[in-house]
Order: C-alpha cells, then structure tokens, then sequence
C-alpha cells in the first residue's frame, strides 16, 4: 500500500500525539537507579517504550530477580504513579500538527496506545485532543496481547470498519512498529517527541518503519 491510499490513521498517543514519552522515561529510569536497575537511554527505549503496563512490569521484575535474586518492590507501580502524574498534570503539551494532519486526510483516525484507558483518556484530555479521536480511543485494557503483539492495532482496525492492509499507523517505538507491520499496516515512524535521541529514526527503519518523519507536517505533505 502506498500511504496516499490509506483508509485510516491509527495513532499511537504517547510521544505521537502527546509530549509525554519524555517525562515517562525521566522518571522510570530515576525511580529504577533508585532501586539498583540502571540501562543506558537507547536500551531502556528500545525494550520498554510501546510495551504495557503489564508487560513492562514483568520485564522489570525479570531483571531485578536476575540481577539481585530478589523481590521487585511491590509499590513500584504506586510511587511511579505519584511521581510521574504531578508532572504530566503540569508539563504535559500536545505535539505539534496533530489537528493540521487530521485535516488534511480525508479518512478515518483513532488512537491505539499502550496506556491503560483512563490514563490515555486523562493525557488527551489534558492535552485538548479528546474530541479529535472520540470515540475511537482504544487501549491494552481492550485487549489480551500489547504491543508488539498487532492485536491492538487490529482490534482499532475492525472498531474503525477498515481491512488492516488499508490503515496506516504512527508510531514511535520499535514494540509498536512492530505490532504495525505485524498487523499488515503500513507503519510510519515518529521521532517528532521530546525523549527522540538520535539513534532512534535508524532503530525504527531497522524494526520495519516503511517511512520514519520527524513532524506530522511530514505526513499531512503526503495528502
């Protein structure tokens, strides 16, 4: 499929729609240094941004026991919780061009995130894009598998009535990009969010991003 013959835009919301990536990933890592798991940026990115809750969770708890043969904190989650919300509630901004792009395309659009619902309702909110995507916002809450598994992509893709092969997604990690091209979607890779490094455009490529912008100007140019 050629992206000027998509049916649909699925988006990913956090680090494509909403600048959050960046206070996300600022306070895992200072909470994880905290308790004695340290990873280098483009490491920490590439396993863990795109995945669950869950599936996030799991990893780390994973490579706490191998590293320390013990127990990962139980309130790990709780305190991530209290740090992280103060400053999404104050800092968080949406990217630029979202409503240019919804403009510009002549189609369907939804948001397909990783994010627990009410969170990624509560983002969007506080970002001003709700109303933009209503009612289609759709999370890991709605299905069994996360990303990189398609199954959320898939699930937005029926929701929408659109056949996969027709829908376009952006996103801007290597676990989405993958549940993209898994999918059978044509998989765009974003590096327009704040937490971007500069190794992050090739590690998309890399993981089956056919196009990789650094705006959603770049992709509104293509309608």
């Amino acid at each position: 499929m050629q992206l000027t013959d998509c049916a649909a835009l699925i988006f990913d919301s956090d680090g494509v729609l909403v600048d959050s990536e960046v206070i996300h990933i600022a306070a895992e890592r200072e909470l994880l240094a905290e308790i004695g798991l340290t990873y280098d940026y483009a490491t920490y990115v590439s396993r863990f941004v795109g995945l669950s809750n869950s599936d996030f969770y799991a990893a780390l708890r994973a490579d706490y026991a191998a590293q320390y043969a013990g127990h990962f904190p139980d309130d790990f989650g709780e305190r991530l919780t209290a740090r992280v919300w103060p400053r999404m509630e104050a800092e968080l901004k949406p990217i630029d061009g979202v409503a240019d792009l919804i403009r510009a395309f002549d189609g369907e659009v939804a948001v397909a995130s990783s994010a627990p619902f009410a969170r990624l309702k509560a983002k969007l909110a506080i970002a001003g894009l709700v109303d933009l995507f209503e009612p289609h916002l759709y999370s890991a809450d709605h299905v069994t598998n996360g990303k990189p598994s398609p199954e959320l992509f898939l699930h937005a893709a029926k929701q929408l009535g659109i056949e996969p092969q027709n829908c376009a997604v952006i996103e801007d990690s290597i676990n989405g990009i993958r549940a993209a091209s898994a999918a059978g979607m044509f998989a765009i890779g974003f590096t327009g969010g704040g937490h971007a490094d500069a190794g992050l455009a090739g590690r998309l490529s890399a993981n089956g991003a056919e196009l990789v912008v650094t705006s959603h100007a770049e992709i509104a140019a293509w309608f």
